[in-house]
């Protein structure tokens, strides 16, 4: 298989990637937004899982990670729900991570397994995602999830061009097990991507309220009977045809207050906990990792702001 991703190109990838790729579990991932209830407000905010996860997977490969964690790059968001993260909201996960719990079960469930089997893979190591430091890494480090959800975000949302996202990815490399950047400037550079992905995005008033608002209809919806956990495994359209169609005139209401129309005080509070989102990238420094905000004041400064502007508060910058 030949993959043309917008972000990283031409790739030619391995037939057990192949098969994974046009497998159920993956396929299925086309239909569920990366943001959520987002593009039921602004349509252009249509990103969505699969283009991510085969971009985690493209990353980690440029990255000169192994097969097995290009794999579990691909598989890592298999498990997610319809609309993402607004599940999250309805059993209030403020870690975000409710989907996690279920990676095992929806990959044990579906063809994945035989697949690894045929091309004699060892499944229990993969979905171990904690073994795999270049797809995930705590804030506020780069890991490849992290970089590719800024990066394909503001590149659709922002138009970022090609020449700069090149630069970019050039400036990657990696420090023992960790992701660094090559240079300072980039590490700004990122730093400032990433608050805007921060603020402009996850805690925009629109996008808020749509999470708010969906969130709502969907427990109301689960507490009626009209829905059940197990369609929430489905996909976006799935779940929203059954509100609408078997949905209370209570959830309908709530449904119809979400339209690419509608307006939204720009001051709209965000009144959901969320997981603490900010970056302080490693930078190879005179041949070591050192923290971002240790070299650059700029660096330091936009954290100190976007952590007052999210109300979090991160912990002392120190080497990495």
């Amino acid at each position: 298989m030949i993959i043309d991703d917008p972000i990283y190109g031409w790739w030619r990838v391995e037939e057990v990637l192949s098969d994974l790729i046009r497998s159920r579990p993956v396929q299925r991932l086309k239909k569920i937004h990366q943001g959520g209830a987002a593009h039921l407000v602004h349509p252009a905010w249509n990103v969505t899982r699969f283009e991510h996860s085969v971009g985690v997977m493209l990353l980690i490969r440029r990255l000169g990670g192994s097969l097995e964690e290009q794999i579990a790059g691909l598989l890592h968001d298999v498990s997610h729900t319809a609309f993402s993260h607004v599940v999250d909201i309805v059993v209030a996960c403020p870690e975000e991570n409710f989907h996690d719990r279920f990676l095992e079960t929806v990959v044990r469930q579906s063809e994945i397994p035989a697949i690894l089997r045929k091309h004699s893979f060892h499944l229990n190591p993969i979905l171990d995602l904690s073994r795999w430091p270049l797809l995930e890494q705590p804030a506020p480090d780069l890991c490849a999830d992290r970089i590719d959800y800024t990066l394909r975000d503001r590149f659709h949302y922002e138009g970022m061009d090609r020449q700069t996202l090149s630069w970019f990815l050039d400036q990657l490399t990696v420090c023992g097990e960790k992701v660094c950047l090559s240079s300072v400037e980039a590490g700004e550079w990122f730093t400032e991507l990433y608050d805007r992905e921060v603020i402009g995005f996850f805690r925009d008033p629109l996008n808020v309220f749509a999470y708010e608002q969906l969130a709502s209809a969907l427990k109301k919806a689960l507490a009626e009977g009209s829905l059940d956990m197990a369609d929430l495994f489905t996909d976006d359209e799935a779940v929203l045809q059954k509100l609408r169609s078997r949905g209370s005139k209570e959830v309908q209401v709530m449904l119809n207050r979400i339209h690419p129309g509608v307006a939204v005080a720009k001051d709209n509070p965000c009144n959901h906990p969320s997981k603490l989102r900010w970056i302080d990238p490693l930078i190879r420094w005179e041949g070591r990792p050192v923290r971002g905000s240790v070299l650059s004041e700029r660096i330091r400064g936009m954290n100190e702001a976007v952590l007052k502007k999210t109300g979090e508060k991160g912990p002392a910058s120190r080497p990495g």
